[in-house]
């Protein structure tokens, strides 16, 4: 093993710590399948693993792995990055209340509105952009729980992270911050003071579009993430053992994946930026992004490689300019090596943040002459 405290994350990543298998010498860790483990003669388990529900050695190194990269103090890996956030709230104490951002992954924003109060919990979702406005509905006596994303998909707001954690810690609460979209190549939460920091797996750490996983890494062990590893045993929301191995290779590519986008994302946003058919286009590295100064400041190496733009024509010219791509996949997700293209008012309903004419755009690592040409062409018709 290397020592993560030497050398750069991207060595660390790209390495996967330099674990190896001290059987074999193998380069790549083994993948344990064993869903329970033998116990001593005296029926303990002094070698730490006793069934796979609580554990898993597969587990293991991709664990350390995003704990060193985010300079956390431990990690835990989650069926999916809906489960990592479901056992966040879940467990909160009974009539708590938290607030959440009005931009945030839909699915956990359709989450709370109807399963949050049946768990006690009271949700003020708020523009997280604006400090003041998260000041203003904070409850000192009940808030236990700030939740941020940043940027916010799907129009890729920024809120201030360390701001954010000064308002919740002056009212006792944690911070959460999503980082899924930033990836912790671009942004580390917790050395900004969050407390957790959550991820869709799925995304940028796998890549590949072949995983679905979720994470959550905290910056210290104590009771509440003890609560957090008994609501993944108890309730179920495990990874498996070769989700978690490919959840690993996809790291190990973390870094060139990341810069690689984050750079044809920039090219991108610019080219459309200067397109007649485009109404505007989002992305906290456009210097006229109201986020952009504040994303300056909290996010080293890039932007991110997910943006929006705005069609000129509303919902019909979008929907048609996405039909018209070529090497843009039409299709949900994002983070992949693949662009992906969507429209995603289509996708979240009437209450979503997203106005109709507006296309959610991951670039992946194409060409990025390739890429703009294709959206040109498309929007061009």
């Amino acid at each position: 093993m290397i020592n993560p405290k030497t050398l750069h994350p991207a060595t660390l990543a790209a390495q996967a710590l330099g674990a190896t298998d001290a059987s074999t010498g193998a380069v790549v860790l083994p993948i344990h399948t064993a869903t329970t483990f033998l116990r001593d003669p005296d029926n303990q388990y002094r070698r730490g693993r006793g069934y796979g529900r609580a554990d898993n050695p597969s587990y293991d190194q991709p664990q350390a792995l995003l704990t060193a990269l985010e300079g956390g103090a431990a990690t835990l890996l989650f069926s999916s990055g809906m489960a990592a956030a479901a056992a966040v709230f879940q467990s909160l104490p009974r009539d708590s209340h938290v607030v959440a951002p009005q931009v945030m992954y839909w699915g956990l924003r359709s989450w709370l509105k109807n399963f949050a109060e049946a768990w006690g919990i009271a949700v003020d979702f708020v523009d997280a952009t604006s400090l003041d406005a998260l000041r203003r509905v904070v409850r000192p006596d009940r808030t236990r729980l700030i939740w941020i994303e940043t940027p916010a998909n799907p129009l890729w707001s920024v809120t201030d992270i360390a701001g954010s954690a000064e308002i919740a810690h002056s009212a006792g609460a944690l911070l959460a911050v999503d980082s899924t979209a930033a990836t912790p190549v671009l942004t580390r939460p917790l050395a900004l003071e969050a407390d957790l920091v959550m991820h869709s797996a799925t995304k940028y750490l796998n890549g590949h579009s072949d995983v679905i996983a979720g994470t959550l890494t905290t910056a210290r062990e104590d009771a509440f993430w003890a609560r957090l590893r008994t609501a993944r045993s108890s309730g179920g929301a495990i990874l498996g053992s070769f989700e978690a191995y490919l959840l690993l290779r996809g790291m190990r590519t973390l870094f060139p994946r990341v810069e690689r986008a984050c750079r044809s994302a920039q090219q991108i946003a610019e080219a459309l930026s200067q397109n007649p058919r485009v109404l505007d286009v989002l992305y906290p590295g456009l210097p006229r992004h109201p986020g952009h100064a504040v994303a300056a400041r909290q996010m080293t190496g890039g932007f991110g490689g997910m943006l929006s733009m705005r069609v000129r024509g509303g919902a019909e010219a979008a929907i048609a300019a996405a039909a018209r791509v070529e090497i843009w996949k039409r299709a949900t997700s994002l983070g992949g090596v693949e662009s992906l293209i969507e429209h995603r008012a289509s996708v979240e309903g009437a209450d979503s943040p997203a106005p109709p004419d507006l296309l959610r755009l991951s670039v992946g690592i194409e060409d990025p002459g390739d890429l703009i040409a294709d959206l040109e062409s498309a929007l061009g018709g």
